[in-house]
């Protein structure tokens, strides 16, 4: 396939030679001319961007290469590829053609030796310089390749500049989602300790007064008994709050029993039946992608029990070489905003790890989030 892309690629280049020389012909007077050197050019340009789009097609049937889809080329940029790749293409030919001359004269060299007519010594010399003649053959076809992949790479697709821009803001925009959800958790974090944890801590502590007060003036000791049971049973509840949130900001299970058991605990909490499949393997995984799985699920989990009216979970961690998937999906109602806070914080711990993370949840349901972690 390489083999007839290349041969392809040489044909390719003599017909944008020869577009060059048509179109500079009869195009030329115009664009030498201010006033109609827009149109010369778009013109020219309109040509070069459909002889472009075979080289693209080439590349991509024949080579393998994926481009970008919506990227733009500009006009200049698709005339010097065109023109480069005329030049190149033309000296592959004059490569390709040489290699096979010398196909043509191993044959007679071949037909030679069978019937004796050359001697041993004029073999070897022959030998020896077509052996250095097919070394540098090869070795100019390899650079040639490498050159046209290059080219095709710089014009269908970003450059490496365009690449580190793109690069430094996407690492910009994750950092910032980065410190918007590690804001978000410490709001949220404040907020359970202060509607939650520290309401029935003050309730815990009159209950304590009032059963004391009780027993001092010894007016009621039954009722003193009622508010000490009532006030166990409410630091019971705030142990078991305060454990909640503990959880919410970080499991300790992650750090003793991994990833799986955390899994466990969210299941064992969760208020709808929620079903958990684990293949991952014996690999361990890196610690950040660990926990950035675990609070999607976990985000993901809350959303359905609280939000979606849903009567069962799914999820399903696997991974794949150097990729982890966390799939959950809920039955309930869908409409989930993936713009939403919740689900912009999980976008943005997932991003901070060149992951991705995608919502599908159509009115009437299903919701099914999927996370994309790299473990490498």
């Amino acid at each position: 396939m390489r083999a007839v892309g290349v041969v392809l690629g040489c044909l390719s280049a003599l017909l944008g030679v020869l577009y060059f020389l048509v179109a500079g012909i009869s195009l030329g007077p115009f664009l030498l001319w201010p006033r109609t050197r827009p149109h010369a050019l778009e013109i020219l340009v309109a040509g070069a961007r459909r002889l472009t789009s075979l080289e693209r097609g080439r590349r991509s049937v024949f080579f393998g290469d994926r481009f970008p889809g919506p990227y733009e080329v500009s006009g200049p940029r698709l005339l010097r590829y065109l023109a480069v790749r005329g030049w190149t293409g033309l000296v592959c030919g004059i490569v390709l053609g040489l290699l096979g001359f010398g196909a043509v004269l191993a044959g007679l060299l071949a037909r030679g030796v069978a019937r004796g007519t050359l001697g041993w010594q004029e073999l070897l010399t022959q030998l020896l310089l077509g052996g250095v003649l097919l070394f540098l053959d090869v070795q100019g076809l390899y650079a040639l390749a490498a050159l046209d992949a290059r080219l095709a790479r710089d014009c269908f697709g970003p450059s490496e500049q365009e690449l580190l821009r793109r690069r430094i803001e996407e690492l910009a925009v994750s950092r910032a989602a980065v410190v918007q959800a590690v804001d978000g958790e410490r709001r949220r974090i404040e907020r359970d300790l202060h509607d939650g944890v520290q309401q029935r801590l003050v309730a815990l502590a009159m209950l304590l007064g009032r059963a004391r007060r009780s027993r001092d003036r010894e007016q009621d000791p039954e009722r003193a008994d009622a508010l000490l049971r009532q006030a166990h049973d409410e630091a019971r509840d705030v142990l078991t709050e305060l454990r909640e949130v503990a959880w919410r900001v970080y499991p300790s299970a992650l750090d003793t029993l991994g990833l799986e058991e955390a899994l466990g605990g969210v299941a064992q909490r969760c208020s709808v039946p929620l079903r958990v499949r684990f293949e991952v393997g014996d690999e361990p995984l890196p610690r950040p992608v660990e926990t950035a799985a675990y609070f999607v699920v976990s985000e993901a989990v809350t959303n359905a029990a609280k939000h979606s009216s849903a009567s069962a979970v799914a999820v399903r961690v696997s991974r794949e070489g150097a990729l982890l998937t966390v799939r959950v999906e809920d039955d309930g109602t869908g409409g989930a905003d993936p713009a939403g806070s919740g689900l912009t914080g999980l976008r943005g711990r997932v991003a901070a790890l060149d992951g991705v993370l995608r919502v599908d949840s159509p009115l009437g349901g299903p919701t099914t989030l999927v996370a994309e972690l790299p473990c490498a």
